[in-house]
């Protein structure tokens, strides 16, 4: 029989907190037993420290903590019901039964009591594993024999931090992604360098029609301006990345999208190459088969991070579709969906910026309209399709019906999240490494002995 919820010792809160996937409400609600659980309410999350825990106010643990009520009251009705039967020597559907206390997991039977045939022996068994049973053995040694109790094994060391977690960490299945991301942004490379060997002279082939262009003149200072507003945002996104607490998890899930994002960028600007957006493209000189020299415009562009302030990119053709409206588009995505919810200013200011960068980079006239329509496109699509997969336990099982198993990238889907249980929560904290270093950095002091002073 279950045990009933204001039966629950700081072990049994700390328990299910775990198989609700809420693991960080164990620290500040260890010490909270069933009744005090059950009477949680708005007001205790506006102050320290379950304020700290979240930044949703404490929603879903209340709704939890709202269905676990409605649990409670049903079983303490029931509960009512089957002791008023008891009492009259009586099972719940009218037979003659034995009376059982649920209370802590035990069966107890008072010692001297009697059912009119002799009095009842009982005796427990060891706790034993392994599929066999578990419980105590009640009888009275007449007609046929003794009854078995079933009763629920002990469980030692309940922690939040069992094997059992709904978020693991796996930083080797973290370690895969970002090898992933970092072949395909190589990959990238060595294709734009290719792409540039065949785009057509700007003299031959002027710039296709495009309306933007129409609209505005090119600014040249536009571009720099995108790059800075770039830099920006991923030094913010990876700050907030080294702050959440299951950045194991949040970095796989970015490296694998970055890194399909531009492994998509290679198909597209390899099939379609097109010229060049505006005259004042001044590209390298082709090297026409001088493999050592496309070597090395390789490792230049990779070592200056493919920017144009860093004097790294001057190859032509990497055009459909724009590298740089990714990261910003990402970039932005992933701060939002990551970063507290009370933060909506944060959140307004990074989309802000998102939107500059994507109009700068039009406005200095280095990539076509559709260059950025089509990566912001492509963007949202697999990062709001890979999340909603990765949310959903239903879409990790492969079926007919889940016409989502069918992309080509869901067995590598499944290697990342096949053991993540629950979406991942807005929490933070400090790096280990960080936190060695701050408790190094702290002065510390020792008494010493009054035998020491010496006047």
């Amino acid at each position: 029989m279950r045990r009933r919820v204001s039966d629950w010792t700081g072990v049994d809160v700390v328990r299910w907190l775990g198989d609700q996937g809420l693991q960080e409400y164990c620290d500040p609600l260890g010490s909270l037993d069933g009744r005090a659980l059950l009477g949680l309410s708005r007001s205790d999350f506006a102050s320290p420290p379950l304020s700290l825990v979240t930044a949703d106010g404490g929603k879903q643990l209340l709704e939890r903590v709202e269905t676990l009520r409605i649990e409670h009251h049903m079983q303490a009705h029931k509960n009512g019901h089957n002791g008023h039967a008891a009492s009259k020597g009586v099972k719940a559907n009218g037979t003659p039964g034995l009376s059982v206390n649920g209370n802590a997991g035990r069966a107890s039977v008072p010692h001297g009591v009697s059912n009119g045939n002799g009095p009842l022996k009982h005796k427990t068994q060891p706790a034993q594993r392994n599929g066999v049973r578990h419980g105590l053995l009640v009888g009275n040694g007449h007609h046929g024999g003794d009854t078995w109790i079933q009763i629920p094994p002990p469980v030692s060391g309940v922690t939040c931090s069992s094997s059992r977690s709904p978020l693991p960490e796996e930083w080797g299945r973290t370690g895969v992604a970002c090898l992933y991301a970092m072949t395909c942004f190589v990959l990238t490379t060595v294709m734009i360098s290719a792409v540039h060997e065949r785009v057509p002279p700007k003299e031959d082939t002027p710039p296709l029609p495009d309306k933007f262009f129409d609209w505005f003149d090119r600014k040249e200072w536009a571009f720099m301006i995108c790059e800075v507003i770039g830099l920006g945002m991923v030094a913010s996104w990876l700050i907030l990345w080294a702050l959440h607490k299951h950045r194991s998890i949040v970095g796989r899930r970015f490296f694998f999208i970055v890194g399909t994002l531009y492994l998509y960028r290679c198909i597209t600007m390899y099939i379609t190459t097109l010229p060049v957006p505006g005259m004042h493209f001044r590209c390298a000189p082709k090297v026409m088969g001088d493999h050592m020299s496309q070597a090395r415009q390789v490792f230049k562009m990779i070592a200056g991070g493919g920017l144009t302030i860093t004097g790294s990119h001057h190859m032509c053709g990497d055009y459909l579709y724009s590298g740089h409206t990714v990261i910003l588009t990402l970039s932005y995505l992933f701060i939002k969906e990551y970063s507290p919810r009370r933060l909506w200013w944060y959140h307004w200011l990074c989309w802000l910026l998102c939107g500059v960068g994507m109009f700068c980079i039009l406005l200095a006239h280095d990539h076509y309209s559709i260059d950025v329509v089509v990566a912001y496109y492509v963007t949202t699509q697999l990062f709001w399709l890979y999340h909603t997969m990765a949310n959903q336990q239903v879409l990790k099982e492969p079926s007919q019906t889940n016409l989502v198993s069918r992309v080509w990238w869901y067995r590598f889907f499944l290697y990342l999240e096949a053991h993540v249980q629950s979406p991942v929560p807005r929490h933070y904290q400090l790096p280990a490494l960080l936190k060695r270093l701050l408790l190094r950095s702290q002065v510390r002091y020792s008494r010493l002995p009054d035998s020491d002073f010496h006047p």
